[in-house]
């Protein structure tokens, strides 16, 4: 059987929210972490599965992420997941979160086999006079959620 070579592009730096995801997800996959910055567009081809997440700001990725999205030669059915962690989730949200990042990566030929994201601790703007939203997100359970996706993902390849 062909070994699974998995990385993740992480961008994560408020609160280390989306960090902290990356992690469960990296032991599970036995995944590498790299910032957008240090990935080369070309390496991706390397790998089987490729993992891209960060926080959400102003309703997308992070910018850093996106423009790496960018900078990504097409690819044939190269499998990706996209995940996140944001201040609210709900309803359509999410999938309009990762819309920006998902059309990207699509029109690169990624083929998105799943996604995931959780509440994240917030202290943007006004809210870090209130002392933030959602402390001490993502919790054990959101941690648990994420070790279940991982083991999901590592199934269906």
């Amino acid at each position: 059987m062909l070994q699974m070579k998995a990385l993740l592009v992480l961008f994560s730096y408020h609160h280390n929210n989306t960090e902290r995801i990356a992690n469960v997800f990296a032991k599970v996959l036995d995944a590498q972490i790299k910032t957008p910055q240090q990935v080369d567009p070309e390496e991706l081809q390397e790998y089987s599965l490729v993992g891209f997440g960060s926080g959400i700001y102003g309703a997308k990725h992070h910018e850093s992420l996106l423009d790496l999205a960018n900078k990504l030669p097409h690819a044939t059915y190269k499998k990706a997941f996209i995940f996140s962690t944001s201040a609210m989730l709900g309803g359509k949200k999410v999938a309009n979160d990762h819309s920006t990042l998902r059309e990207k990566l699509q029109s690169k030929g990624y083929m998105i086999v799943d996604e995931f994201a959780c509440k994240g601790f917030n202290t943007n703007s006004f809210m870090k006079y209130l002392g933030g939203m959602n402390k001490g997100r993502p919790n054990a359970e959101d941690l648990k959620h994420a070790e279940e996706f991982a083991q999901k993902l590592k199934q269906i390849l």
